[in-house]
């Protein structure tokens, strides 16, 4: 039945609101004894890893039209700058704080979809963005003073993120999502190394681009960031095979309740006022668009609908 298929759906894109913070738990407990570019090297190493066996195991060939080639290395660049941004915005700050800044990327994808593939974007929806976005600097404001320009990374982070799912939307269908996860995972691990290995012939130069041999609980920390993105993709990737992206994309916003939990539970950090304040207007700004998104949709739809009645009837 569709309203099982629904469920399904709504169930995986809950586990993802689960599991999708928990990458950056780890990040964040991995980055206590590791630079960021390692941390950001094994988030595809493992990932990698981890999703060869399901290639395999659902048949799937393991190479790709060279055409593609252009695509899924962007897609793993912009990845990989998000990742990086995302992960030295953890050393330092709170889970929740950059978090919430990321969930300005909505907005960022919905004025680059404007742009660059001409999707129409109401007065609305313009405002909405702009109050979400008022919202982010409700974030940022306390964080620069806390941490400084650090505190300016989730944005970059959400900037690079939305041009990613630009570039998978143009992907998707030409590509399987599990196969676009393997090679984008493989091609951002050898777009690290020639980083890391200037870091490596620099030593002290750019710290966060050291090489150091990982210890103890770091090995664990590393290869459950690798999991956890792994796995947290899968699960949404299967929750849109089941459920229509409209009915999921509300439930995306859990995420940020994960983030707030786990940072309090393990970091015993929690949000602010002004954060909160933040946290309220990006979230209340985002369901906004979502709802205008159905609107137009389902205008479109009336739309395209052919005339009902006795099309020979006189007037």
């Amino acid at each position: 039945m569709q309203q099982d298929r629904i469920l399904k759906g709504v169930a995986l894109m809950l586990l993802f609101c689960l599991t999708a913070p928990l990458i950056d738990v780890f990040a964040k407990l991995a980055a206590r004894t590791l630079p960021v570019g390692m941390i950001t090297l094994f988030r595809f190493v493992i990932q990698a890893a981890l999703m060869l066996p399901v290639l395999l195991v659902m048949r799937q060939a393991l190479g790709f039209s060279a055409g593609l080639l252009p695509l899924v290395a962007l897609r793993a660049l912009l990845l990989l700058l998000s990742t990086y941004s995302f992960v030295s915005a953890l050393a330092v700050m709170p889970l929740a704080d950059a978090l919430a800044i990321i969930f300005v990327e909505p907005f960022i994808l919905l004025i680059a979809g404007h742009l660059l593939f001409g999707d129409h974007v109401g007065p609305r929806r313009i405002i909405a963005s702009v109050i979400g976005f008022a919202g982010a600097l409700l974030v940022i404001q306390p964080s620069l003073a806390a941490f400084g320009l650090v505190a300016l990374w989730p944005l970059v982070t959400a900037v690079c993120f939305a041009f990613y799912m630009l570039v998978t939307r143009a992907l998707s269908p030409r590509m399987l999502p599990e196969a676009m996860q393997f090679h984008t995972a493989w091609i951002g691990a050898l777009l690290c190394l020639p980083a890391l290995l200037f870091g490596l012939a620099n030593p002290g130069l750019v710290p966060d681009l050291a090489l150091v041999r990982p210890e103890g609980a770091a090995w664990l920390w590393l290869v459950l960031v690798g999991a956890m993105a792994a796995l947290s993709h899968l699960f949404i990737t299967y929750a849109l095979r089941f459920a229509p992206s409209a009915t999921l994309a509300p439930l995306h916003y859990l995420e940020l309740i994960g983030g707030v939990a786990f940072g309090y539970l393990i970091f015993g950090d929690f949000p602010n006022l002004m954060t909160w304040a933040g946290i309220a207007v990006i979230t209340g700004s985002g369901l906004y668009i979502i709802h205008r998104e159905r609107v137009t949709a389902r205008s479109a739809r009336t739309v395209t609908l052919p005339p009902t009645g006795n099309n020979n009837a006189g007037p």
